[in-house]
Formats: structure tokens, C-alpha cells, sequence
């Protein structure tokens, strides 16, 4: 079920009307501004965590506030009120005006009035997953992962699984008196285990979920191929050999390894770092920043996902936007600001954490497209490297476009074939070099399982990422077994 709610349910809950949004839009384009908008959001969430057969930790919060910012040239007022009353948002608006303003000529300009509702159509259900089953249920979902975990290998000493939903309501209105509202469900189960076998101890990680509800982990056997994955991590890693260390062939693995895209190239294709001048790939437009054979989008349309939405947080559809075009960069993701100060439209990746947070530009979920080999044929195409299936975690510096990433399940490719499991394998490298380095690309593109969440700014949003399989064909690859 996919239903939007109208400006109106969604006031009415605040004991607010539209005649109260058009005195607060007045207040805030009292004088001279460039852009501004007003954000409401009420947020509900949940965790459960099992521990040793036990619940061990369980935890709902429930959040609702106002955001008001307003822009003159490149800066910005912003203030947010957690009390969703008439006096305390004109304030909120008067605060966040004045800011703006400081230094400013302040010449007065007509207010802007209520212009009508925005339809655009859901990317998720409309239905609130906390409300989709009981807490026994929920519970009782825990508990047979825990049971299913240990049943399938007599190593596994250690189960914690994991379960997080949230439900927001969303209104925005922009500086133009437009109005637009969404519903956002988002869950996601996790998955840990530690096995043990001749006094060694290793873990498998795995997990997913999206703006869907609990019933698919269920319905849908996700939760199953969840847990069997984490215990064959876990128990692959028992027996994985030192990785070698030095400059050799990779092959990244499709899905979730597109975190490596995501940080590495990602990031320093947003709005804020290129109009700044701080990216790597700042005045590049046009420019070969890739291999001939890569191609990476950015896609908020994409249904259920996690980096997914209906609209941005600046209340934009989002849309697909298409960065890398067969190693040609071709645009930047933007919000409003930057895309007004840099001469250019919003490609409805204006994102914010919370009605506390101002929003600035975002992936949502960013994925190279597929090419025209099979992921057999590039394996068997390197005599000699390693095979990164999954990663764990990562750093990039945006200015230079370095990175390191560790692989949390990885594999020596030997004569073209996998062979040892390995494990303490980093990957080092910087951004644009190692895509000028892909030489194969694969044709079984895959987003991840609905796990991500980036952090920007000391601001956490989900996002999606994903791509083939991938040959990039010389990598630094720090290891143990120098």
C-alpha cells in the first residue's frame, strides 16, 4: 500500500492548519532571502537486540520537531523548534531569518503565501512496520535465528541478532509556498556470529532490510539466508591464511563492495565539495575521470530501497542521475544551495538526519552499471590476485581521494581460479586512479542488501549501494604475510 498523506491529516495531527504555514512563510520572507523551506518531521523507532538466547537490550523512541532554515547567497540561517507550536515556530522562523540576514542589506519584500500540495507518487509502502507485528513476534523472529545459527554448524558459540524499524511523517514547505509530505517506513535485521575451533575465534557478519516491513524477512526467507551466510563467513575465516601484501590484480565482488564506489568516488562527486574546490574531481566536468568502461548513477527512484525516496528533504523528487558516463564525468549530485550557487538544478539529493539537521547534498543509492563478461570470466582472466567478496570498514580522504578499505571475506585467485580464503587483506588506493585501472566489468550488477548508512558532517542518512563483479587490474593490497 502506497498512500500519501495529505497536508492537512498530517497538520491536523500537530493542531496546526495551512493558514498557520502561510504566517510562518510570511515571517520568514519578511525581508530578503535567496531560498528557504520549513521541515516537519515525527519519527518513531524501535530496536530489539538477542543476546545469548536473551533479550539484552530493547529500546523505542519516539522524536517530532520543526527545522526552519532560510539562505542569502552562500549562507544559511537555521533554527528548529522540538515543540511543534504556534509561538515557538514563529520564533524559530524570526531566529533562523536574522541569522541569514546578518550583514545583509535586508531590503523588505512581499511575503509569500500557500501555493498548494505537490503529488508525487511513493517509492515504498505507506504501512508502519512497528505497528506490523507484536513484540512477542518479533521476538519470536530473534529467537529462531539464534536457533537456526547454531543448528547449522556445532562452531557457532556466540548468536546476537539484531532488529531496527522507523516510521517518519514528512511535510515540507518551500520558499515558494509549495508543500509536499511522506511517509517513510525503514527496517533492518542484523546478523553476528562467532565460531571456535582449535582455540581460534572468528565472526560473520551479514544483514539487509529497506523501506519495507518485518513480514518480508519472513515471508520473503531473508532472515534464513542471513544467518547461513554469517555462519559461512565465520566459519570460512576459521580456516583463511594470511593475505599477501603488495601491488596485484583485484576483483571486487558485486553488491555490497560497491562501498568502495561509494566512498572512494562517491562522495567527491557531491555539490558542496566541487563548488568549494575541495574534490578530487572539482572543475572535472567532461573530463575522463574513468575507465572506458565504467559508468556510475545515482538512483533515489528506486523502489523500496534504503537509500530510496519519494522526495528529498528539501522536498524534491528524487530522480536518476547519471555521474560517470563510460568514464566521463557528466554532473554532481546537488541540493538546492549548491545547485543555485553553482548555476544548476537539484538532482533531489538534498538530505538531512533529523528536522534538527540542515540538509546538504547525499547519495542516495549510487551503483556502477552492469558491462558485458560474466564474473567467471574475469575470475579466470587473472593469473594471480584476490577476490574481495565483502568488506567491512573504510576511510577516504575527499581532497586527494585516498582510501582504505578491509575485506571482511576474501580469496586468493590463483591460474585463474578462487582458491585459499584469506583474511587481514586491506585495499589501498586512491579514487580515479583504481577507475582508470578497471579493465573488466561485469554483468550481474547487484545493490547491496538494504545495510548502509553514511556519515557526513557528523549527519547519518541510509543509502544503497552496488555494482558488478570487477576487475581492477593492479591494486596496493596491504596484508600479513609480507
Amino acid at each position: 500500500m502506497n498512500e500519501i498523506i495529505s497536508p492537512a491529516q498530517l497538520l491536523a495531527q500537530y493542531q496546526l492548519s495551512e493558514n498557520h504555514l502561510e504566517e510562518l512563510l510570511k515571517t520568514l520572507a519578511q525581508k530578503r532571502i535567496d531560498d528557504g523551506d520549513i521541515y516537519f518531521q515525527s519519527a518513531q523507532s524501535e530496536s530489539f537486540v538477542l543476546e545469548e538466547g536473551i533479550i539484552k537490550e530493547s529500546a523505542c523512541r519516539y522524536a517530532q520537531g520543526v527545522g526552519i532554515r532560510a539562505c542569502v547567497e552562500d549562507k544559511t540561517g537555521f533554527a528548529y523548534s522540538a515543540e511543534i507550536e504556534k509561538s515557538a515556530l514563529l520564533q524559530a522562523a524570526k531566529a533562523a531569518q536574522s541569522i541569514a540576514l546578518k550583514n545583509q542589506d535586508g531590503s523588505i519584500e512581499i511575503g509569500h503565501a500557500v501555493s498548494g500540495s505537490i503529488i508525487v507518487p511513493s517509492r515504498y509502502t505507506s504501512l508502519n512496520p512497528l505497528e506490523s507485528m507484536t513484540a512477542d513476534q518479533k521476538i519470536a523472529l530473534l529467537k529462531s535465528i539464534d536457533k537456526l545459527a547454531r543448528q547449522l554448524d556445532p562452531r557457532i558459540t556466540q548468536v546476537i541478532t539484531q532488529l531496527i524499524g522507523s516510521f517518519e511523517t514528512i511535510l515540507i514547505m518551500n520558499l515558494n509556498g509549495k508543500i509536499v509530505t511522506d511517509i517513510r517506513p525503514l527496517v533492518r535485521l542484523n546478523v553476528t556470529v562467532v565460531a571456535e575451533e582449535n582455540n581460534k575465534r572468528e565472526t560473520g557478519s551479514f544483514g539487509g532490510g529497506g523501506r519495507i516491513g518485518y513480514a518480508a524477512f519472513s515471508e520473503k526467507g531473508l532472515s534464513e539466508f542471513y544467518v547461513k551466510e554469517a555462519v559461512r563467513q565465520a566459519i570460512q575465516n576459521l580456516s583463511a591464511k594470511p593475505a599477501p601484501a603488495g601491488p596485484m590484480a583485484v576483483v571486487l565482488g558485486s553488491g555490497w563492495p560497491g562501498v568502495l564506489l561509494h566512498e572512494a568516488v562517491g562522495h567527491g562527486l557531491e555539490g558542496d565539495f566541487n563548488r568549494k574546490g575541495t574534490s578530487n574531481f572539482s572543475n572535472a566536468l567532461g573530463q575522463k575521470v574513468a575507465s572506458d568502461l565504467v559508468t556510475v548513477v545515482d538512483d533515489g527512484t528506486l523502489q523500496d530501497k534504503r537509500g530510496s525516496l519519494t522526495v528529498d528533504d528539501e522536498g524534491t523528487p528524487t530522480q536518476r542521475t547519471v555521474l560517470i558516463e563510460n568514464g566521463i564525468l557528466k554532473g554532481y549530485l546537488q541540493d538546492r544551495l549548491n545547485a543555485r550557487l553553482m548555476n544548476s538544478q537539484s538532482t533531489g539529493n538534498g538530505r538531512r538526519q533529523s528536522y534538527a539537521h540542515i540538509p546538504m547534498p547525499r547519495m542516495t543509492n549510487t551503483f556502477m552499471l552492469p558491462g558485458r563478461h560474466t564474473h567467471e570470466e574475469i575470475i579466470a582472466s587473472v593469473p594471480y590476485g584476490i577476490y574481495a567478496e565483502h568488506f567491512g570498514g573504510g576511510s577516504v580522504d575527499i581532497t586527494s581521494g585516498k582510501f582504505v578499505f578491509s575485506a571482511s571475506t576474501a580469496y586468493l585467485i590463483e591460474n585463474g581460479k578462487i582458491t585459499t580464503p584469506i583474511k587481514g587483506a586491506t585495499l589501498i588506493g586512491q579514487g580515479p586512479e583504481v577507475m582508470k585501472k578497471i579493465k573488466m566489468v561485469g554483468n550481474n550488477l547487484a545493490l547491496d542488501t538494504g545495510i548502509g548508512s553514511c556519515g557526513k558532517d557528523g549527519q547519518t542518512v541510509p543509502v544503497g549501494v552496488g555494482m558488478p563483479t570487477v576487475l581492477v587490474s593492479e591494486m596496493t593490497v596491504g596484508g600479513t604475510n609480507v
